[in-house]
């Protein structure tokens, strides 16, 4: 794994990667988001030739990082899991097990709509609309905060930030001549951040930062700061 970028907020540490993965060093706390586990198996259920390679690979990132950071929590921000449960997800199982000392939460997203019973047999703990550690704020889409959807109270952003998915963040880079590309991203802004989808079976949306926006962008094996 390339070395991490460090990155701070309110004063704490962050670590972002190229793995599409933020570490909270103070907190020892692994965040990732939309990691849409299960979603090649759904694909190949409708008939969809997707290889199961994909969602292994994953599966096997997400095992790196955590043997890399040695975190003692992992916060997911949403779209752990893509639909309901199948073979993939009984292979999740087996891997929770080797990890059972590893504190999971899970903000629930809109594709995580397993039965209750399913997260405590996997040893996953629920939070339905926001986890809160300290004055940062974990939710799955930061609209229906920026929005007032789910009744946050909205404080100065001194006190808060927070950490949000969702969206799938991308930028576009342009090369040279007339080429562009585009790239998944972190994206900080000043009151919250949007986390790169940690799946890369899914598309981008493009953000566009403003002034005092801070975007970072995964290209290959580098993290290029574009603002």
């Amino acid at each position: 794994m390339h070395n991490p970028l460090p990155h701070k907020i309110r004063n704490q540490q962050f670590w972002l990667t190229t793995d599409r993965t933020m570490f909270w060093e103070e907190e020892k706390t692994l965040i990732v988001s939309d990691l849409h586990f299960g979603k090649t198996g759904h694909f190949r259920k409708s008939g969809i030739a997707i290889p199961a390679a994909v969602y292994k690979e994953d599966l096997q990132r997400l095992v790196s990082q955590i043997q890399y950071f040695q975190p003692a929590n992992l916060i997911i921000v949403g779209d752990m899991f893509h639909s309901h449960a199948n073979k993939e997800l009984e292979f999740f199982l087996k891997w929770r097990a080797d990890l059972s000392d590893l504190s999971i939460r899970l903000v629930k997203g809109n594709h995580d709509i397993l039965k209750t019973d399913w997260y405590t047999t996997a040893g996953i703990d629920l939070s339905t609309q926001t986890h809160t550690v300290d004055r940062f704020h974990f939710i799955h889409d930061i609209t229906d905060h920026l929005n007032n959807k789910e009744g946050f109270a909205v404080t100065s952003s001194e006190e808060n930030y927070f950490f949000s998915g969702h969206l799938h963040p991308g930028v576009r880079i342009n090369g040279t001549g007339k080429q562009s590309l585009c790239f998944p991203c972190f994206y900080f802004g000043k009151d919250y951040a949007v986390l790169p989808a940690f799946s890369r079976f899914t598309g981008v949306a493009m953000v566009y930062p403003e002034a005092e926006e801070q975007v970072f962008a995964i290209v290959n094996q580098a993290l290029i700061q574009l603002q």
